[in-house]
């Protein structure tokens, strides 16, 4: 028999293992994750339209303005061989991962609420453990990535300066601190997943299940 059992612990674990997942999504598909330094684009100009603004370059997108007044934003490769450099390769392997392992945990946690187990194993356990499998991919692929700002691609939107480690006249954008912000919250899931199973595994549930409730909501 099913017993659906809500508690807060167990709740705010979903729905931050939800968050999270989608977070990393966007911050992989953002193209903001660095600012190049500011350029002036007659083009602009003519249309009638600021003619200084700050391209930026995702891991395997960019938003630059060619020709037009208008940004446009898109993949600059077309293949996985195209990518900036061998470390964003690596980098995105590992994001990817982490991020793919965070979409399945945030799958499995919706019916969490109706099972708590596994083949006899606690489903927030499980989890717990690959949320912490998925946050260790992540800071991985986060530490390759400035590793690959000495690249051509690199120096293009940050200038010729630019090193490993060293953007020159770029800066993180909005997307790279969201990839850091959740992969800490991604160990933060990892620990809220076993207060979510003392939470759901509680005398007080215990006795609401044998008094025959199906529905079990502990606030």
């Amino acid at each position: 028999m099913c017993h659906v059992i809500v508690t807060c612990r167990s709740m705010l674990w979903t729905l931050l293992s939800i968050v999270v997942a989608f977070a990393e999504l966007i911050a992989f598909m953002s193209p903001d994750w660095l600012l190049g330094s500011p350029r002036n684009d007659t083009s602009g100009t003519r249309a009638g339209v600021d003619s200084e603004y700050r391209p930026s370059l995702g891991l395997y997108n960019r938003c630059l303005r060619i020709g037009t007044p208008q940004v446009n934003c898109g993949p600059y490769a077309t293949t996985f061989g195209e990518v900036a450099s061998g470390f964003w390769q690596a980098a995105m392997l590992f994001l990817a991962a982490g991020t793919l392992v965070l979409g399945c945990v945030a799958f499995i946690s919706i019916f969490s609420l109706c099972f708590q187990s596994i083949l006899k194993k606690s489903i927030f356990n499980i989890c717990g453990l690959l949320q912490a499998v998925a946050g260790l991919l992540l800071m991985v692929g986060l530490m390759l990535y400035p590793a690959g700002w000495g690249s051509e691609k690199v120096k293009f939107y940050c200038g010729s300066d630019a090193l490993p480690f060293r953007p020159f006249n770029c800066s993180l954008g909005w997307a790279f601190y969201t990839a850091i912000g959740g992969t800490l919250a991604t160990f933060l899931c990892a620990v809220l997943s076993a207060q979510a199973e003392i939470a759901t595994s509680s005398d007080k549930v215990q006795e609401e299940i044998e008094d025959g409730k199906s529905l079990i909501c502990l606030l």
